[in-house]
């Protein structure tokens, strides 16, 4: 009795341990989604001013240093692995860094930063479903209810709640440059999983780098860069540079330290709340088509990931056994 006793008493500061870092892992899940969400209210203000190549190229320009820094400080990668693996970084570079952010700040300049994360929040959803497809992942009956759910509050925020309307007139410019980006970005997300594996803020800071490097003659071929002619402007150039695309990166792969992929990954869906909740904060009336829309994407990628909210419990239980 004795024996078990003590054991009792060395486990108590290990759970306690292991419950202040979950903890930690999941404030850094909401920070990250936080200043993700960010970037859409804020880069909805800073291509009013900055034209989305040269935000583009600004942003990863500015934080190319820090990721280059961070990610020899805290991974200390193998340089020269990484470089053996430039074909599929410089894939991942077109699609993610570049492509997708291109075609976000693209969207931002013809719709609404609540609108464009509604959008975006379908995003689970279709790379499940392009994994099914593409990496012959098992799709589940309850996961096809999901992705069926989450189009139908896409084309229910698309269409402003007329989905006879849509049918009549078309996407809208924005809507049709957002749906782009979500599969602009599942390209991404399919191709990575399928890439050599390299630490991930060394892999960003690798992706950064191509896309300057991609960036620049073309910004300045085009007619030069656009740099910010406002301080507001600045100050939205420099939030983005630094939260979203240093900040967040740091905080998502610290938290997948500690809870498993799986899980974090339904965190992502906060982006829309997190959003929402900067716009009204900003000023901006919502619609009853984007409150209803929205709610049933989340709901429905909820359900495609329902697997993601059990695995954690039961992980759970077979440790406490």
């Amino acid at each position: 009795m004795e024996s078990i006793d003590t054991g009792a008493k060395l486990r108590e500061p290990v759970t306690g341990m292991q419950g202040r870092r979950r903890v930690v892992a999941v404030l850094s899940l909401l920070g990250a989604t936080l200043f993700w969400a960010g970037n859409y209210v804020v880069g909805a203000g800073a291509v009013q001013s900055i034209d989305p190549l040269s935000l583009v190229f600004l942003r990863w320009a500015l934080a190319l240093v820090p990721l280059l820094v961070i990610a020899q400080l805290v991974e200390r990668p193998s340089w020269r692995s990484v470089l053996a693996a430039w074909p599929w970084l410089l894939a991942l570079s077109v699609c993610g860094l570049l492509g997708y952010n291109l075609l976000l700040y693209f969207a931002l300049e013809h719709t609404d930063a609540f609108n464009a994360s509604l959008i975006n929040a379908f995003n689970p959803a279709l790379i499940t479903l392009a994994a099914t497809v593409f990496l012959r992942e098992r799709l589940t009956p309850l996961a096809v209810a999901g992705v069926l759910m989450a189009l139908a509050g896409v084309l229910i925020v698309i269409s402003g709640g007329n989905v006879g309307r849509l049918m009549a007139t078309g996407f809208g410019t924005g809507e049709v440059l957002m749906v782009g980006a979500i599969v602009v970005w599942t390209v991404y997300t399919i191709t990575g999983r399928r890439a050599p594996k390299i630490p991930p803020i060394t892999a960003t800071a690798v992706q950064a780098a191509v896309v300057v490097a991609i960036l620049g003659p073309v910004r300045f071929a085009t007619g030069g860069l656009a740099l910010p002619p406002t301080t507001t402007a600045l100050a939205s150039l420099l939030f983005i540079a630094v939260f979203p695309s240093v900040l967040s990166y740091l905080l998502w792969n610290r938290a997948l330290t500690v809870l498993p992929a799986a899980g974090a990954g339904v965190f992502l869906n906060l982006i829309t709340v997190f959003t929402a909740i900067l716009t009204v904060l900003a000023g901006q009336v919502h619609t009853a088509a984007q409150l209803v829309g929205g709610a049933v994407v989340i709901a429905g990628v909820a359900v495609t990931n329902a697997p993601a909210f059990r695995r954690p419990r039961r992980l759970k239980e077979a440790a406490e056994e």
